[in-house]
């Protein structure tokens, strides 16, 4: 009797210990399964960003993952982002992916919207066409959006300005957006830009030359673009600020090539000077109703701190240098232009 009951708790030991070993079995197990699915490395090194478009479902999120190999076990992501609740957790943006990122910390970026801001810098663009194709390549709107907006004038409208004027708004610098930014947010940020720019002393010295600070951006825009060298622009800024003061009409080359629309235009004909347009400043006095080109900060400065002179006529210099031989008279001018003129002549420039 003894015996048997010896016998029968040996067995009940052995019983409970066989469970308890395989329930440290299955509890690692489950511990293991866990610890791969959520925290092993699991991101590759194939992109470096994972772009979310706004309106995307996980089941679009999970094949552009899987589609371009962003994970090496997308079983695990899946059934990791199921558990995690990402699935109805979606937002748009660009993720800047680390090779060996595991499934979690991957989840937790794409879930809190974590995205990394993008350097989008611009200048010398010289038509809003070129500007809305160029956020179409760096920014997620796509340049039909971003164009319709700058072409509309009752969105512009609240801001004071036309879609003529409104790409004096556009200040080139370095800016810090979010990739999926609405064409709404992006122009917000970039008029806060241009406010701030326009503090009460350069509002003050704009008044002081009778411009508005939207006119001191379209005369800015001409002055660049008849300036190659920068040191240049103060003394073309007063020329012109002259010819306003006179009443004289600007007779701006480079608003010509505007109005022709043909940048590869080398040397304006007298052909060229009849163009029926408002930009055509042979044609009409004062300002045209919006910038020929993107004016840089530099050439705004330039205006409203100009040189005081009495240039009335400029033209580019003989030895192609990029600099202006200035004139306060018709005569010097002239000397000045047929210097020029044989110059392009003599080397067959003729358009």
């Amino acid at each position: 009797m003894t015996n048997k009951k010896a016998s029968s708790g040996h067995t009940f030991r052995k019983f409970v210990v066989v469970m308890v070993i395989i329930l440290i079995i299955a509890v690692g197990f489950t511990g293991l399964n866990y610890y791969l699915k959520y925290y092993t490395p699991n991101v590759t090194d194939k992109q470096e960003y994972l772009y979310i478009h706004t309106g995307a479902d996980f089941n679009t999120v999970y094949k552009t993952i899987k589609d371009q190999g962003i994970v090496k076990d997308t079983a695990s992501f899946y059934k990791a982002a199921e558990n995690m609740n990402y699935v109805s957790r979606v937002k748009a943006g660009r993720y800047h992916l680390k090779s060996g990122m595991s499934n979690r910390r991957l989840i937790n970026m794409l879930a809190s919207g974590t995205q990394e801001p993008v350097n989008f810098s611009f200048h010398n663009l010289r038509l809003k066409e070129e500007f809305a194709g160029f956020v179409g390549k760096h920014l997620e709107p796509d340049s039909v959006s971003m164009l319709r907006l700058l072409d509309s004038a009752s969105y512009l409208q609240q801001y004071g300005l036309t879609p003529d004027n409104v790409y004096v708004v556009f200040m080139p610098n370095t800016y810090q957006l979010y990739w999926n930014t609405t064409p709404d947010k992006f122009f917000k940020r970039m008029y806060a830009n241009y406010e701030k720019y326009w503090t009460p002393e350069r509002k003050q010295k704009a008044a002081a030359i009778n411009l508005t600070p939207v006119e001191v951006s379209v005369l800015a825009s001409i002055v660049d673009a008849e300036a190659l060298h920068d040191d240049e622009m103060p003394a073309i800024a007063g020329l012109y600020l002259n010819r306003l003061k006179k009443g004289m009409k600007l007779e701006a080359d480079p608003t010509v090539i505007f109005a022709e629309h043909d940048f590869t235009i080398k040397r304006v004909l007298n052909r060229y000077l009849s163009i029926n347009s408002p930009y055509n400043t042979y044609l009409h006095t004062g300002l045209p109703p919006g910038p020929i080109m993107m004016p840089s900060v530099n050439a705004v400065d330039a205006v409203l701190n100009y040189q005081h002179n009495e240039y009335i006529y400029m033209c580019a210099k003989a030895d192609f240098s990029g600099n202006h031989a200035f004139a306060t008279n018709m005569a010097d001018h002239l000397v000045n232009a047929h210097a020029f003129q044989k110059a392009l002549n003599d080397r067959n420039i003729r358009k």
